[in-house]
């Protein structure tokens, strides 16, 4: 049995998955016997419990018959909850994984990236996606809330080193107006200032020469090894191919190279706060 630790306040799919793991260990049932009840895997139960994989309606059906919720539809609603949910898929794994990292290494365009974003920031991005009819009030109530989480998690100690690299979008984006700006400017200049961070931004001379075209997250494990995340629109995807997170971390290397220095990247974000 593949047991690892999940925080259900990550996602909906950790928060059913959570459940469905406490309502089974109640039971006595290992993953195999609720499995035979099922008619499905125990890896199937495992990648359930463990939020990597999203429940479908029969599955919940399932789950509902095995532990005499089908009146109810106890795990059915919970499936429709992480149906509908705004956070992509591979997300909540991630998420647990960098609660873990020793060293993380970010890259954003477009906008300040989330574990760097302060709350009416946060809030602010969201708003607009409500506004443009793409995620709903209760998405974006979410988005936040598991944002907020997972900086709590970062405040851990011992701290893990942050290396970030900013697309130059990333701070000259006006969002949410110049109060609320001007505040997430000033965050990010007390972040620089943290002694196991480092914050670079990749400005637009860089042009063609920028590694990456999509966001990107790469994780080092407490086991030294590697994972990265990078998403789209509409679709997450967590790597953990030792040969293709290698070369992703080789492109993040040379685009650090090619970024502003930390000093010189903090003086364009002041400059930047000075003209709001």
């Amino acid at each position: 049995m593949n047991k690892r630790e999940l925080d259900p306040h990550t996602s909906p799919a950790a928060e059913f998955g959570a459940f469905l793991r406490t309502s089974r260990e109640q039971r006595g049932w290992t993953q195999e016997h609720l499995a035979g009840l099922c008619g499905c895997t125990s890896s199937h139960i495992s990648a359930l419990e463990n939020g990597r994989r999203r429940p479908t309606q029969r599955i919940a059906a399932a789950l509902d018959r095995a532990f005499g919720t089908s009146q109810a539809g106890t795990f059915k609603h919970r499936a429709s909850d992480v149906k509908y949910s705004s956070l992509l898929d591979g997300f909540a794994e991630f998420v647990t994984q960098e609660h873990r990292a020793v060293e993380l290494r970010l890259f954003e365009l477009g906008i300040v990236p989330g574990l760097l974003q302060t709350r009416e920031y946060a809030t602010a991005i969201a708003a607009g996606a409500v506004r443009r009819r793409s995620i709903t009030q209760d998405q974006a109530d979410e988005r936040v809330r598991v944002l907020m989480g997972r900086q709590v998690g970062m405040r851990r100690e011992p701290p893990p080193l942050v290396h970030v690299v900013m697309d130059e979008s990333c701070i000259r984006r006006a969002v949410g107006g110049d109060a609320v700006m001007a505040a997430q400017l000033d965050h990010l200049v007390e972040f620089a200032g943290e002694p196991t961070v480092r914050l670079q931004i990749a400005p637009y001379l860089l042009g063609e020469d920028r590694a990456f075209d999509l966001p990107v997250s790469i994780l080092t494990l407490p086991d030294r090894s590697l994972i990265s995340y990078a998403e789209s629109a509409h679709q997450g995807r967590l790597e953990r191919d030792i040969n293709a997170v290698t070369a992703e971390l080789a492109a993040y290397y040379q685009l650090q190279t090619h970024a502003l220095s930390q000093a010189d990247s903090v003086a364009m974000i002041r400059e930047l706060r000075r003209q709001l």
